[in-house]
């Protein structure tokens, strides 16, 4: 009986003990930001202690641009702004000098070492980044690379019914710019949700989507703590390290461990900055493995090389290729070289321009726009 008693005691003092818990969680107002209303979104942080609360956001004019917000009686600060245009955005609070992100926001991107939050504009341009009925997988595997000497990671995605069906699929090998890592594409780049729409509206073909890291002496992100090796890539012997295993590492690997169409006309490559140089080399380099090529915010460089380089995929053959470039971006003149050079080699392709620069706004529309027109 005493033992009852006891446990019985026991389960009170326990439930007490998460009801206070509880009571300490929800303390304070609760409040809702950003909160998106027609034209107009506000931005809302509970920081009575604070002196100064400003707004930054990655669509505002300047890095140096900000939007103050006014303290209210409760020790909410707040601030109501014309909402940009539909589009997904990251933004930050600057709390007495110091940046803090919005702590009742839990849409996150991470941007190298920074964790940025999101503000999702809803409209026509952004409607495929939302999550679409029917989901593929996005997975992480490991691969070993004996060009690069390590145990590396990429991002894979299969499209919805995979895992149910004897299918094979094409490839898109998707690359990631300086900075970025395999998991850039699908944290900041919206790709599975992109794929997912299109698929489920019969705009895109069911595909399987590569995102290798293009950072040769990377094993994974850098978010794995895992040791990063250094590698010059400048040296001759060093050149083209990722490409290289790109071709003769993954592209088998995948082959491998997936039911994907080992054939040229399965496979297309597209990349954003780097990762349209890497694109750039990997179809100069082999171009007898990629029919669909779609470099990013890359270019060219006018060289004694470059006629020669096209020459060679001429020769090979493709059936698309696909330029993406902002007309602000700074690599927009290396792109009319591109643009130039396949012209007067005779090369057709398309040449899409879009406002803005060097930024994910515009990556996530060329991914939404290209994707579209893969192996048809």
């Amino acid at each position: 009986m005493k033992k009852i008693v006891l446990l019985a005691f026991a389960a009170m003092l326990a439930v007490g003990a998460s009801a206070q818990e509880l009571a300490n969680f929800g303390r304070g107002q609760q409040i809702v930001s950003p909160e998106v209303k027609g034209d107009s979104v506000t931005f809302r942080l509970n920081a009575n202690y604070a002196t100064v609360v400003n707004l930054y956001g990655n669509w505002m004019a300047n890095y140096t641009d900000v939007v103050p917000l006014k303290k209210g009686t409760n020790g909410i600060w707040e601030v109501t702004i014309a909402a940009p245009e539909p589009e997904i955005y990251t933004y930050n609070f600057i709390v007495d000098g110091v940046n803090v992100n919005d702590p009742v926001n839990f849409m996150v991107q991470r941007d190298g070492t920074r964790y940025l939050n999101m503000l999702f504009v809803p409209g026509e341009r952004s409607a495929n980044y939302n999550e679409a009925a029917h989901r593929g997988t996005v997975s992480y595997r490991w691969y070993d690379s004996s060009l690069l000497g390590s145990n590396r990671r990429m991002t894979v995605y299969t499209p919805y019914g995979y895992e149910n069906s004897k299918k094979s699929y094409p490839v898109l090998y998707l690359l990631h710019g300086g900075g970025g890592d395999e998991e850039a594409w699908s944290s900041m780049g919206r790709a599975a949700q992109i794929l997912d729409n299109l698929i489920e509206q019969g705009k895109a073909v069911p595909m399987i989507v590569v995102m290798p890291n293009g950072n040769p002496g990377q094993q994974a992100a850098s978010t794995m703590g895992l040791p990063v090796k250094q590698i010059d890539t400048r040296a001759p012997e060093n050149a083209n390290l990722f490409v290289k295993s790109l071709v003769t590492e993954i592209i088998p690997f995948i082959e491998k461990e997936y039911r994907a169409i080992p054939k040229k006309s399965a496979r297309a490559i597209s990349g954003l900055s780097m990762g349209g140089g890497h694109t750039f080399a990997a179809t100069t380099l082999y171009p007898d493995v990629f029919d669909y090529i779609l470099p990013t915010s890359a270019g060219a460089r006018e060289s004694d090389q470059l006629d020669a380089q096209l020459q060679g995929i001429k020769k090979a053959g493709y059936k698309l290729y696909w330029i993406g470039c902002g007309t602000s971006d700074f690599a927009y003149q290396g792109n009319e070289v591109l643009d130039k050079a396949l012209t007067r080699n005779g090369m057709p392709h398309t040449f899409f321009q879009s406002s803005g620069g060097h930024e994910w706004k515009n990556w996530r529309l060329y991914l939404n726009t290209s994707a579209q027109l893969l192996f048809k």
